[in-house]
């Protein structure tokens, strides 16, 4: 409820409204017909004056006018105004035409008489802004001091909200110095009378004039590479570098003094700021009509893509989704995140191992799901490679039970995620996953018919399966961002294996969102049938300066404030990884940010065989057996040790 102020406040303006609509009447008559008021009769005048006070006293009290606030006076308020000034002049010829006629008076009267009432309404509210504005400029030019100047870094939306927002906050923490125009177009040009001083390439000689304490990012999507080099040029420069959040993200609040605003406060760069690429466009509605009222089943659901995974889907409006994970905490994390989030969507938490045929084939007939979604994997490569049956048990059998399945209960769609530790294996982890894309490679290509003869071309399979590879996910489990942040924490050292290893990075969201986008465009392309999706990662990263970027980010100095120490590299590591085999051809689909790969294709009937093997002595726990058959099946793959001496060459 409003306070007595608040009230007093309105009943002011009400006041002021309905004098000015009774000035209105005589001033309006008076720029008609000048000072020769003789001409009309004493009644007229006043039987004018006093109607259209009443009127305008009965409409604006109607009218919901005196809710907003003069400071803060807008276009929508001149409009409301202008409606309740057009209602005005109606209902006040209606009512005099009543009483006089309208015999006396001129016909232009009633416009004349519109454009007077809204100047006198609208112009002190004007007036009243302008006021206030000025004098907190000068409230703010002895208070300069204690703001800190800062430098914005793109000329779009959120700066034009940031500088305005600041304008007006009395106690606004930032004096804006200038703004940096990242396409280098607005140049020369001003929002809110902040200069744009130049672009990104100009940014070190601005700081040098300026002299900003913090750059402040306000574009949503800036490059990585752009990022990258405006923090190298911050630590520098000795200011530091902090991004505004999402427009989405600007939250409402009021001041101390009640009156409603729009905050934007700074947050730090993330990781994820440092190693970003500009937006893919996405198609946004075939994602839609992919998952929108169908029933789907998320493998690995409680890991970092199967979460991400499960969150997408069920803001498409599935019409059931089942969360399958053999780690009990992980499928509960993720089925409360669901219940608080969603809690009208029909979910299940199934506990389950890929590897258990029998649970897999039991969960397809109960479930009878349209999409299923294979996240399930053993990821880490030197766990995988101390542990290859293990690995061999999850990557490759779990793949295969859940393929045959889905092949078995009819499925229309199933996708396989996948890894670019798959391209060249140099490491168990990488080979199970290759070999699993082959096995979904023989049955997308319809290679299988219902009693698991081999006959090429038989068409009785109908489920499509869609493979996406793609390179490291930030913050997954087992990546390096989430170790470099406990080793910061701890105050050092970081953990290189090895000063020139690099690797392709990107967010778990833009991640997950290209495999729906696959997903949908495996569906509509028949060309892509027994081909493997890939993500376009960008350029691949170097590990070392991604561990130094990440010091800076924490506000410290690498090597001084932090060590970073070279560890070696671990049993399975590659120096570098590729997204594509040289003997697999690219290419390009309709969507910017996925290309197409054609790997071979293994002779089915032999990788059936070898994978029942592989079975048979990965269940024996017969390591040495699962090793030979491991190479056999997959003959790229090739001991690290080869392959690190080839890269290093």
């Amino acid at each position: 409820m409003p306070g007595p102020f608040q009230i007093s406040r309105a009943r002011v303006a009400f006041f002021h409204d309905v004098v000015m609509a009774a000035a209105s009447f005589p001033l309006s008559l008076y720029l008609r017909v000048g000072p020769d008021f003789e001409y009309f009769a004493e009644a007229f005048l006043w039987e004018g004056l006093a109607i259209i006070t009443i009127t305008a006293a009965i409409v604006f009290s109607l009218s919901g006018m005196y809710r907003g606030i003069w400071r803060y006076a807008s276009t929508n308020d001149l409009i409301a105004i202008a409606k309740s000034v057009s209602l005005v002049i109606v209902l006040f010829l209606l009512a005099l035409f009543l009483f006089t006629r309208l015999e006396d008076m001129p016909r232009s009267l009633p416009i004349i008489n519109w454009f007077v009432l809204l100047m006198l309404l609208g112009g002190p509210r004007f007036l009243y802004r302008v006021f206030k504005d000025k004098r907190l400029d000068h409230v703010l030019e002895g208070e300069q001091s204690a703001r800190t100047p800062v430098l914005l870094i793109g000329a779009g939306d959120e700066a034009e909200m940031f500088i305005r927002e600041q304008a007006r906050d009395r106690g606004a923490p930032y004096k804006i110095v200038g703004i940096i125009d990242e396409k280098g177009t607005r140049v020369g040009r001003e929002i809110h009378g902040i200069a744009v001083l130049g672009s990104l390439d100009d940014v070190r000689s601005i700081i040098q004039k300026t002299a900003p304490r913090r750059l402040i990012l306000t574009k949503e999507r800036l490059p990585g590479g752009d990022v990258r080099n405006l923090l190298s040029l911050a630590d520098e420069t000795g200011v530091s570098l902090a991004r505004l959040p999402r427009l989405a993200e600007l939250k409402e609040s009021r001041s101390p003094d009640g009156k409603a605003g729009v905050t934007a406060d700074i947050r730090p760069i993330a990781v994820e700021d440092v190693l970003g690429r500009p937006q893919t466009l996405l198609d946004r509605d075939a994602m839609a009509a992919l998952v929108r009222g169908k029933r789907v089943l998320v493998t690995g659901a409680g890991g970092t893509i199967g979460g991400e995974l499960v969150r997408q889907i069920a803001a498409f409006k599935p019409a059931r989704i089942a969360l399958l994970d053999n780690a009990e905490y992980h499928l509960y994390q993720i089925d409360m995140d669901l219940s608080v989030n969603y809690p009208e969507l029909d979910r299940v938490a199934i506990l389950g191992d890929v590897r258990d045929r029998a649970r897999i084939d039991d969960v397809m007939t109960r479930e009878s799901p349209e999409l299923v979604f294979h996240a399930a994997a053993y990821k880490h490569v030197p766990m995988v490679e101390d542990n290859p049956n293990e690995g061999v048990l999850t990557n490759v059998i779990g793949t295969r039970n859940v393929a045959d399945a889905s092949q078995k209960a009819g499925v229309p769609l199933m996708v396989q995620i996948s890894t670019d530790k798959a391209v060249d294996p140099a490491n168990v982890m990488g080979a199970t996953k290759r070999l699993a894309e082959s096995y979904c490679q023989a049955i997308d290509l319809n290679t299988e018919n219902a009693n698991g003869d081999i006959s090429s071309g038989d068409m009785s399979n109908n489920t499509r399966i869609v493979v996406v590879r793609f390179g490291n996910v930030l913050g997954s489990t087992g990546s390096v961002i989430p170790l470099f942040q406990k080793q910061i924490a701890a105050g050092g050292p970081l953990t290189v294996t090895h000063p020139d290893m690099t690797r392709f990075f990107m967010t778990v969201r833009e991640a997950v969102e290209l495999v729906l986008q696959a997903s949908a465009l495996g569906v509509e392309d028949a060309d892509a049938s027994g081909k493997i999706h890939v993500l376009d990662m960008g350029e691949p990263v170097k590990v070392m300066d991604l561990a130094r970027q990440m010091i800076r980010l924490a506000g410290l100095v690498p090597d001084t404030d932090i060590e970073i120490k070279i560890i070696g590299i671990r049993p399975g590591e590659k120096l570098h990884e590729r997204l594509l085999h040289d003997s697999e051809s690219q290419m390009p689909t309709a969507c910017e940010g996925l290309m197409l790969a054609a790997p071979r294709t293994a002779d089915s009937a032999v990788l059936r065989r070898i994978i029942d093997e592989l079975e048979t002595s990965a269940r024996a726990r017969n390591g040495d057996q699962t090793l030979a058959l491991l190479h056999r099946a997959v003959p790229e793959f090739r001991p690290v040790e080869l392959d690190n001496q080839i890269a290093a060459q």
